[in-house]
C-alpha cells in the first residue's frame, strides 16, 4: 500500500488574488419593435433573485407597438431554493444578482461594460429619429442602473427608480450632471418593506440637500411592479 502524504500548509504563507477578464453570455430579453421607429426606448433592470423574462412580463401592458422595452439579466445566476427542496423539484427556481459585496468593484465594472455594450447593440438599428430613451431599476436595480449612467455617456430623457435607492458612494451632484439633465423619479408603495416611508423621505432629502430635482410617485402596494402604477408613470411621459 502506497504511503499516505500529509501536506502541510505554511500559516505565514501569503495568498494573492488575481484577476482575469473572460468572455461571458449575457442574456436579455425585448419586448416590442427591435427595428424601425419606436417612440420610446425602455432599459428596465431587474430585483435581487429574478430572472429578466419574468421581470419583463410585468412590463406588457406598455407593448403598444410604439416602445422597445429591453430587460437584460443580471450576469450571476443561483438557486433560490435549498438543495432539499431542488431534489424534489425538477424545475427548481432560479434568479440573479446583480453583484455582492464579494469583489464588489470588479462585479459593478462587468455589469457596467455590460450594460453600455448592450444599449450600443440595441441602439444600432434604430433608424429615424432618436426614441425618448427611459431606464429604470427595480429594487437591487436601482443602484445598477444608477452606477452605469454615473460612467455612461448616454443621454437619458427619464430615470425611474424603483422601490430603491442611489448608491451612497456616489456624489450626488456630480452623479447629476451625468445625466446630462434627465428627469429623475422616485416610485415606491405605500407598504414597500424595503423602500419604506422613512427611506423614502431620507432619499428625497438627501436629493433636495444636494440640489437634485425629482418627482415621487407612491401607490397603494408593496415592493412590486404595480401595473396601474407603471402606466400612470408611462402615460406622464407623453408630451414631454
Amino acid at each position: 500500500m502506497a504511503e499516505r502524504q500529509v501536506v502541510t500548509v505554511d500559516r505565514d504563507s501569503t495568498m494573492t488574488p488575481h484577476a482575469l477578464v473572460v468572455p461571458r453570455t449575457a442574456r436579455y430579453y425585448t419586448l416590442g419593435p427591435t427595428h424601425g421607429f419606436p417612440r420610446e426606448l425602455w432599459f428596465v433592470c431587474h430585483v435581487y433573485g429574478q430572472l429578466a423574462g419574468r421581470f419583463l412580463r410585468e412590463f406588457t401592458p406598455l407593448d403598444d407597438g410604439s416602445r422597445l422595452l429591453v430587460a437584460p439579466e443580471a450576469l450571476s445566476r443561483f438557486y433560490l431554493d435549498p438543495i432539499p427542496q431542488r431534489r424534489r423539484d425538477p424545475s427548481p427556481r432560479i434568479g440573479a444578482s446583480w453583484m455582492s459585496r464579494e469583489d464588489r468593484d470588479a462585479e459593478i465594472a462587468d455589469y457596467v461594460a455590460y450594460l453600455e455594450k448592450l444599449q450600443l447593440q440595441i441602439r444600432h438599428p434604430l433608424s429615424g429619429a432618436a426614441p425618448r430613451l427611459v431606464v429604470l431599476g427595480f429594487s437591487q436595480g436601482t443602484a445598477t442602473v444608477c452606477r452605469w449612467l454615473a460612467s455612461s455617456d448616454l443621454r437619458v430623457d427619464q430615470l425611474v427608480l424603483w422601490g430603491g435607492t442611489i448608491p451612497p458612494e456616489l456624489d450626488l451632484a456630480a452623479w447629476s450632471a451625468r445625466l446630462h439633465g434627465a428627469a429623475i423619479t422616485l416610485v415606491a408603495g405605500d407598504d414597500d418593506e424595503y423602500a419604506t416611508p422613512d427611506a423614502v423621505a431620507a432619499e428625497a432629502e438627501r436629493l433636495s440637500v444636494a440640489g437634485v430635482a425629482f418627482t415621487l410617485q407612491r401607490f397603494s402596494g408593496g415592493h412590486v411592479i404595480d401595473g396601474l402604477a407603471l402606466q400612470q408613470l408611462a402615460e406622464g411621459f407623453v408630451g414631454r
